[in-house]
């Protein structure tokens, strides 16, 4: 194991001295003692907070080596000296470490620095200095990841401290929020938020259901700030109603007509529509009328419960008791998302039932609102920040989309997200449209929502993929300058559901926005991360969340990494970096000869290459149902793979050294094909044996984090490094030629001419190992993205104007 710790406050011996005070570690009856030994023994009495006897503590301390040959029972009987050895070896067992398995009794030391974990160097301890290394080893990362305090908080440690008064909690420790709070006592309220809106038609706002968990000092005068998650699978999803509309990818390609579009054209206006009037306000409650049992929780706002903040989650228009038809993204889904935020800050009213008769307010909230979620849910997230809404103070957004239309389509193309082929916004609304799954509410409102279905079919535009207003209302980065929130984005290098694009132009348009922005990009799929072993993801987000919503001064913005990287070639590793690519100053410059790329400055091909698209039947008929075998032949170099035909393939020289490949590769090029219409696809490949990480987290232990005491649980998991492969695919991109410089422009293609084009592939950070090969694939259908006509194109690329420019930084160990 490898310990990747961002969330240690750097803390001076005084200072921890007065926190392990505050948290009842040092105790007045602890200045009595007379030697080191006697004082350790009291600090490791504590360490057992479901132990309420002598006898129970000394069984506790038989099982703990102390030495090679003497259990601490037997060391604290004659110990005159506390030295580091000991220490750590009865701390690592502390933090679940095994002797003999993950450390030598003989050397603790060694086992603390090849794991990471921080420590005090000197030999021997006196009080000061003991106390200084407790106040680290609580704050240490055990072998599940999570740090002593917390192991100690699911045995109960904090269970005294739930009756502190008000004006005590939160407790913080460490520049982190303490589970000082008891879960067994939270409030669960539901009330009904009105919005700005009426986007069913029936003349009357739309209500929306909020489920609200609060802790019970809340009804005795404690403010709480409040993590609002806005999901639309909250209610429920209507899987069968999705599956129905799925659409037919098996389709061809078809010809655009040519225009002379520009993004004034596509722009998105203004809608002019009627509100009607607020409902009256004739009664005022702080009692809720209704409850709920078990929430559609994630587990990073479970831990916060338990810590001093509320939780908020609501589904939005169009799901169960909720008003209004489901959207997919539009400003509508914005307008009813930050219209609980509004509430929670006393700027738009809520009701305690449906029939609005008598209203209620967030009177228990600090008005500080902080927005959680992946997905769906990180999306309505990023789209809340870029209204600019007061009281939303911060985000972390995992896996979001920051324009929609780079979810659902490339460059005019349209493009599924990764197995989801046949998914679009009509099968997305469909899904999240949860009002159907209550029949008496379906009774009344499904032939409305079939229109709006109808609605969005339309102008999605299957037909040409290209870029047009009902995407642009989609584009959540026209408004990134309105953005107030400070934010935390978190990101898969490999998730080709939301794809790298998202995050990255996100981040880049952050770049001139005067906000606190953290990027975390790890090498998995569509995942949270919060359950990593390797990484303290869970701790980081609790010490910003503190700083943002309690105003903590713990220097959170400071200490969090800018930008965080997960390597893709070692297991457990972590770098941290200043930016992406926006402070690379060097870049990987090829062109073609033959079938290599070779650097800019050498002799290239001066003729074309050629392949052409159409599969055998039975041959596409097999990749339909076995789209790995597609990908792999597709990357087969012998002239007998099936597909060798069906595309090219250029290999660079072998990396002369470890390099950071950074950014948005880019290539230039110039195509013909046999028809006025046709796409190409690109992928880049890393040729090279390795072994190389797993894209999902594999499974450590289940359940096996606590996230309190008597509370929730969640799976332990990591990246692991797989198998020895021979290659890996790191980026992607699609274009359709009829949209060579704008996704809005349709420009003509006359079949059998050449025309240059440029495109973008989606960004990567990818660490190159020396040894390693570039290789660059150019095809035209994707199977696993694009549409599937399997149509007799044939493609023609002049070798001699492909040009591939790699973003680049040397990589530092």
């Amino acid at each position: 194991m490898k310990n990747n710790q961002f969330a240690i406050v750097p803390t001076d011996s005084e200072a921890a001295i007065a926190e392990l005070t505050k948290i009842h570690f040092i105790t007045d009856d602890m200045t009595a003692l007379k030697t080191v030994p006697a004082v350790y023994q009291a600090l490791l009495s504590k360490s057992f907070p479901e132990v309420h006897s002598a006898a129970g503590l000394k069984h506790k301390f038989a099982n703990i080596m102390a030495t090679s040959q003497l259990t601490l029972a037997d060391w604290l009987t004659t110990a005159t000296v506390v030295n580091n050895q000991v220490f750590y070896n009865v701390g690592l067992q502390l933090l679940g470490f095994l002797p003999g398995h993950d450390f030598d009794l003989a050397d603790p030391l060694l086992a603390m620095r090849d794991i990471q974990l921080p420590m005090v160097s000197d030999s021997a301890f006196d009080r000061e200095a003991l106390y200084y290394a407790w106040y680290l080893l609580l704050n240490t990362r055990g072998v599940k990841g999570q740090t002593l305090i917390e192991l100690l908080t699911t045995r109960g440690y904090f269970v005294p401290f739930y009756q502190l008064p008000n004006d005590q909690k939160p407790l913080f420790f460490n520049g982190k929020a303490q589970a000082v709070f008891n879960t067994n006592d939270l409030i669960r309220d539901v009330v009904y938020v009105e919005a700005p809106l009426d986007t069913d038609a029936d003349g009357q706002r739309d209500l929306l259901k909020v489920e609200i968990l609060r802790p019970a000092e809340t009804e005795t005068g404690l403010k709480v700030p409040v993590l609002y998650t806005a999901s639309p699978y909250n209610q429920g999803i209507d899987d069968v109603a999705g599956k129905a509309t799925m659409h037919n990818v098996d389709v061809p390609l078809t010809a655009k007509t040519p225009d002379e579009k520009t993004y004034a054209d596509v722009e998105a206006q203004p809608k002019a529509t009627s509100l009607p009037a607020a409902r009256p306000v004739n009664a005022t409650t702080k009692h809720a009328e209704e409850s709920f049992g078990r929430e559609q929780s994630y587990t990073l706002n479970d831990y916060f419960l338990a810590r001093g903040f509320a939780v908020v989650y609501a589904a939005g228009i169009g799901s169960v008791d909720s008003d209004g038809l489901a959207p997919t993204g539009d400003e509508d889904e914005t307008t009813s998302t930050i219209a609980i935020i509004e509430w929670l800050t006393g700027k738009r009213p809520a009701f305690t039932n449906r029939d609005a008769d008598t209203a209620i307010d967030a009177w228990w909230t600090n008005g500080a609102v902080a927005m959680t979620g992946r997905s769906y849910l990180g999306t309505l997230a990023t789209a809340a920040a870029t209204t600019g809404v007061a009281g939303l103070k911060t985000i972390i957004s995992e896996a979001a989309i920051s324009s929609w239309y780079d979810y659902y389509r490339d460059n005019g193309l349209v493009v599924a997200p990764d197995t989801f082929q046949g998914e679009d916004t009509d099968v997305l609304a469909a899904e999240v449209f949860s009002r159907s799954l209550k029949a008496g509410d379906a009774h009344r409102i499904q032939g409305k929502f079939d229109q709006k279905l109808a609605a969005l079919t339309a102008g999605q535009d299957r037909d040409t993929g290209s870029y047009n207003q009902f995407w642009d209302e989609r584009n959540y980065l026209k408004n990134v300058d309105k953005i107030k929130a400070d934010i935390v984005m978190v990101h898969g290098l490999n998730d080709w559901n939301v794809k790298p694009r998202n995050v990255a132009h996100l981040w880049d348009k952050l770049q001139d926005v005067p906000v606190t922005k953290k990027l975390i990009l790890h090498q998995g799929q569509h995942i949270y991360i919060n359950n990593l072993q390797s990484l303290d993801f869970t701790d980081m987000m609790n010490m910003w969340l503190s700083h943002e919503l309690y105003g903590l001064k713990n220097h959170a913005e400071d200490l969090l990494p800018n930008v965080l990287v997960q390597d893709n070639t070692a297991a457990q590793t972590w770098h941290a970096h200043d930016n992406w690519w926006q402070d690379a100053d060097q870049a990987l410059d090829f062109k073609v000869q033959y079938k290599e790329l070779v650097p800019a400055d050498h002799p290239v091909d001066q003729r074309a290459a050629h392949f052409t698209d159409k599969l055998p039947d039975k041959l596409f008929a097999h990749y339909q149902r076995h789209l790995d075998d597609w990908q792999a032949d597709l990357l087969r170099e012998d002239k007998t793979g099936p597909l060798y035909d069906h595309r090219l393939l250029f290999k660079s020289w072998q990396a002369p050294a470890d390099q950071l490949l950074v950014g948005q590769p880019h290539l230039s090029g110039s195509v013909a094909v046999n028809q006025n219409f046709g796409m190409l696809s690109f992928m880049l490949i890393d040729f090279g044996k390795a072994q190389r990480l797993t894209v999902s987290p594999q499974m450590i232990a289940s359940k096996a984090l606590d996230l309190g005491y008597h509370w929730r649980e969640d799976d332990l998991k990591d990246f692991k490094l797989a198998p020895v492969s021979n290659y890996k695919m790191i980026t992607k991109g699609h274009l359709n030629l009829q949209n060579r410089h704008n996704p809005w422009h349709n420009e003509a293609l006359h079949a059998n001419e050449f025309y240059d084009f440029n495109v973008d592939l989606q960004p990567l950070f990818h660490h190159l190992l020396a040894g390693h090969q570039i290789g660059l694939v150019i095809y035209a259908t994707d199977m696993k993205m694009t549409v599937r006509g399997n149509q007799d194109l044939q493609y023609s690329l002049q070798l001699n104007k492909l040009a591939l420019h790699i973003p680049m930084k040397p990589f530092k160990a």
